[in-house]
């Protein structure tokens, strides 16, 4: 079997790339070691960079992202007690975000995958990739517990921080950074409606805490807790409690409770490999990248990372040219770092860190003072968190 572009990973970074590639007329086949019901009932973040509706809109599975998605135009900051909103729109020249759950953008792109007719293999197991540092890379799997061989020009890295993509390339050809943060969040999904119409950030003495949305009747909410806590230390009784405690008293007496749906330990880190390309290998997401989910980046870095890609093989399959192939990875991690260090610093400034004391509270509360008594620190943090342009910050012909 042959295709032009093998994409490993059927989460919304390979759904999106062999979407647009399709739009493109480039035949590609997607290989996905879960089954279709486990990657939709992954739980994740969904604050959308206008940037990330552009590219889902141009893969053409916008509709009812515009239909059911909320347009936020700020957010609450709190801290000592009391909200300060950051608005976003005003900040950034009429510029927003939309909330729309990452669940229902795989959904949407699961949808237009099966309608383009195009190949994905879900439960294909001992995935293999080969001879990608030459001319006819290839993929190795089991379906069914058959043998297959699956022979492309490119493979496309889209299977996360554990898949098996990154994992092929030679150590001594990758060099990888990471910061593993010493806390955890707890996220607790409800059917239950949002407390504020507007996400709110929470610097409290007793730690993070965000509330955040799914939609007007579906709320998501996080505890920055020990790496040592479990879930099953958490009754969802306990958790409300705990919430009211970090929250103004306003928010706290508006909160409405209701049994969880799903909760949910996640370890925060900063990670990036680089370089992003290894041959006819290229990685994208949080096969190359993770961020801690206090920016709201994640998935929006991994939708740039999908747009310059499908770009890059547009431009040599209708163009014959490498330069966007040649300049991917140098792209993509100029984007990259700038949003790794923005959600590193807001992590920074809303967390508490063990063991260093007041005197970084201090740190914390002056930053925060700046941020919302100062246009330009609003701005900036503003700017950051609806999304740098897409080309922000490129040389020409980048």
């Amino acid at each position: 079997m042959r295709t032009q572009v093998v994409i490993i990973g059927a989460g919304p970074s390979g759904l999106l790339l062999g979407q647009l590639l399709h739009n493109a007329g480039i035949d590609n086949v997607i290989l996905e070691r879960q089954s279709a019901d486990y990657v939709l009932g992954r739980i994740r973040a969904g604050v959308l960079e206008q940037v990330t509706v552009d590219v889902l809109d141009e893969a053409g599975v916008g509709e009812r992202m515009h239909r059911e998605g909320l347009v936020h135009e700020g957010f609450d900051l709190l801290w000592q007690g009391r909200r300060h909103r950051i608005d976003l729109k005003g900040l950034t020249g009429g510029r927003s975000v939309l909330v729309y759950g990452q669940t229902e953008v795989t959904r949407d792109l699961m949808a237009a995958r099966q309608r383009s007719g195009r190949t994905s293999v879900y439960e294909a197991r001992n995935v293999a990739i080969h001879d990608f540092d030459g001319t006819r890379p290839w993929v190795s799997y089991e379906k069914d517990g058959v043998a297959q061989r699956l022979e492309a020009d490119f493979i496309a890295g889209c299977d996360g921080f554990h898949g098996v993509s990154r994992a092929s390339v030679p150590r001594s050809a990758i060099t990888e950074y990471e910061r593993v943060y010493p806390f955890g969040w707890l996220g607790l999904l409800a059917d239950t409606p949002p407390v504020h119409e507007e996400l709110i950030y929470v610097n409290s003495p007793r730690g993070f805490a965000l509330c955040s949305m799914r939609s007007r009747t579906r709320s998501r909410y996080y505890l920055q807790v020990p790496l040592s806590d479990t879930v099953e230390g958490w009754s969802d009784q306990a958790f409300w409690d705990e919430l009211r405690r970090r929250l103004d008293p306003a928010a706290a007496e508006a909160l409405v409770t209701g049994p969880s749906i799903e909760k949910s330990i996640a370890p925060l880190r900063s990670f990036v490999a680089e370089p992003m390309r290894f041959g006819r290998l290229f990685l994208a997401g949080d096969a190359a990248h993770i961020v801690p989910p206090t920016g709201a980046k994640g998935l929006n870095l991994a939708a740039t990372d999908v747009k310059y890609l499908a770009d890059a093989l547009i431009e040599h399959y209708h163009e014959r040219s490498e330069a966007g192939l040649a300049h991917y990875s140098e792209r993509c991690l100029r984007r990259v770092w700038r949003a790794e260090r923005f959600s590193w610093w807001f992590t920074s400034l809303m967390h508490r860190f063990p063991g260093e004391g007041e005197i970084a509270q201090k740190f914390q509360e002056a930053e925060l003072d700046y941020l919302v008594h100062s246009e330009a620190g609003a701005r900036t943090l503003a700017e950051n968190y609806v999304g740098l342009p897409l080309d922000f910050g490129l040389a020409p012909g980048r």
